[in-house]
């Protein structure tokens, strides 16, 4: 089977928005996170939808997820005190009511301009690498600097790719990493990709596309509403 995995525990500090978490912010009557979830609950190879979201919010989005008619959600879970552990959380549900061979996507529930292609890719990749970490080619230079803010080196851009989401592996082995983390206590990992390398796998990159950001900051928000505006006017006049 293939599993959804969708993080939408984050508060929004840098969104400024304290009334309401990033992914309950709507663009036109509907939620980042419905946006997020749609791409999921329309892939015919998509089979489950598994959400960690913050306690306090868990009811709220089960409303939204009724009013949307997000039908292929099992299971809203509570995240923890960090991503990691949040991520865990779901994972282990995943671990404990699936076969270990069923592949998992990770995805920010704030990164709502995936498609259709990057899920297919992601579960492809899983099945003929053993994992997918979406990613594409930075568009500006950037440098390795000291304490100081001196330049230590300048990475040759045609060698390096920005890591984004889904990120995806069959369950028995992120499952694996995340408990040999909480054995080890080991809590620095930044996001599954890491994990996964500190652990020793392998990960493979698949090619997504530059739009699929992550909402974080106005501006991030901003882009987004550009961003669906313009498909809306290609949709409209072609």
């Amino acid at each position: 089977m293939n599993i959804s995995l969708i993080f939408a525990g984050g508060v929004g500090t840098r969104m400024g928005n304290k009334a309401k978490p990033k992914q309950f912010l709507e663009l036109y009557g509907k939620p980042v996170i419905i946006y997020t979830l749609e791409h999921f609950e329309n892939n015919d190879d998509v089979d489950a939808i598994v959400i960690v979201c913050k306690h306090e919010w868990i009811d709220y989005l089960k409303k939204l997820l009724e009013r949307f008619n997000i039908n292929k959600v099992v299971k809203v879970i509570s995240g923890g005190e960090t991503g990691q552990e949040s991520i865990f959380n779901g994972i282990d549900y995943i671990h404990k009511n699936y076969n270990e061979d069923s592949i998992v996507l990770i995805h920010d529930g704030v990164r709502p301009l995936i498609n259709q292609d990057i899920i297919n890719k992601n579960i492809k990749s899983v099945i003929d690498n053993g994992s997918a970490i979406t990613s594409c080619p930075p568009v500006e230079t950037f440098v390795r600097v000291d304490k100081n803010n001196k330049v230590m080196d300048v990475h040759d851009r045609s060698m390096s790719r920005l890591a984004k989401a889904p990120q995806s592996f069959y369950i028995k082995d992120i499952y694996y990493a995340h408990k040999k983390a909480i054995d080890d206590k080991y809590f620095e990992a930044i996001d599954s990709c890491s994990l996964m390398r500190h652990y020793g796998f392998n990960v493979h990159l698949i090619d997504g596309i530059s739009e699929n950001i992550k909402i974080t900051t106005p501006i991030d928000f901003y882009i987004f509403k550009a961003i669906v505006d313009a498909k809306e006017q290609t949709a409209i006049f072609g």
